[in-house]
């Protein structure tokens, strides 16, 4: 469940007790600590979600339960995040503020479920356990895929759908339109079947934003020619990235890996990292 996704669950058991003030960030404008859609639910004794911290959210709390108690107000405030909040964003941020009960619950999940971008992560092995536990509380919609029975661990995150292709590459065609792959089998030939499914795929639909295959330049290398074999130009290689991980990293372990292949994913979305909101 991502970071979004539990707050809302956890807002959602909150209004069973107790009505609640949304607080969202309806626009901005310049440098502000959260973007456009972000929210926090207010209560009298608990807070979940989070508009950015700092003065700026200690002043709609304090708004928000002014008006659980009572009081009246605009349903849009506009604060200036300068010296007068003690704040170097120095933008703006305006916040409605809606009193909600739980009557309005299923307005609220269907309107604050978090847009989750799909994933489809081929190889279950020590860099794909440590990925799928990366991954969990961001806004990937992860699907695990192997050709090996009993491989995914028993504490698979909620919401992971682990999947058994054999062959592997079978998996290929299914994938959610809009996919980011992720591609480290137990083997290099599974590897490369994979890679080359999914740039047939792309011939036909142009649908995988990001393919990235774990290995070395070497492994890369040898990859290619191989992919000039079956037919691929080089144009089409060119949507392969590998290695993957952001640059700089240089520690193998799979947790280390995981991180940077994870930050890797967050910068293929849009820049209020919900794609197409």
């Amino acid at each position: 469940m991502t970071g979004s996704g539990a707050f809302l669950h956890h807002l959602l058991q909150a209004l069973e007790k107790a009505p609640a003030c949304l607080v969202s960030v309806q626009q901005t404008e310049g440098s502000t600590p959260r973007e456009r859609g972000a929210w926090m639910a207010v209560a009298a004794d608990a807070v979940v979600g989070t508009i950015g911290g700092g003065h700026v959210e200690f002043q709609a709390i304090a708004e928000a339960r002014r008006r659980l108690a009572g009081g009246e107000g605009a349903a849009v405030l506009r604060y200036a995040l300068g010296p007068s909040l003690g704040q170097c964003c120095g933008g703006v941020m305006h916040l409605r503020y809606e009193q909600v009960t739980q009557a309005d619950a299923a307005a609220l999940a269907a309107r604050l479920a978090p847009r989750q971008v799909p994933v489809a992560l081929f190889g279950g092995g020590h860099v794909g356990q440590a990925l799928a536990r990366v991954l969990a509380p961001l806004p990937f919609a992860l699907t695990w895929i192997d050709s090996r029975d009993g491989v995914f661990p028993p504490d698979v995150a909620p919401g992971v759908a682990c999947e058994h292709s054999d062959p592997v590459q079978a998996a290929v065609p299914g994938l959610e339109p809009g996919s980011r792959v992720l591609i480290m089998s137990f083997s290099h030939a599974e590897d490369l079947d994979v890679v080359a499914a999914c740039l047939h795929r792309q011939r036909e639909r142009g649908d995988l934003p990001f393919i990235g295959l774990i290995g070395s330049r070497s492994k890369w290398a040898s990859f290619r020619r191989r992919l000039h074999e079956r037919g691929f130009a080089e144009a089409e290689l060119a949507q392969v990235t590998c290695p993957i991980g952001v640059p700089g990293i240089a520690g193998k372990a799979p947790e280390v890996i995981a991180v940077a292949v994870a930050a890797q994913l967050l910068q293929t979305l849009p820049p209020d990292g919900n794609e197409g909101a």
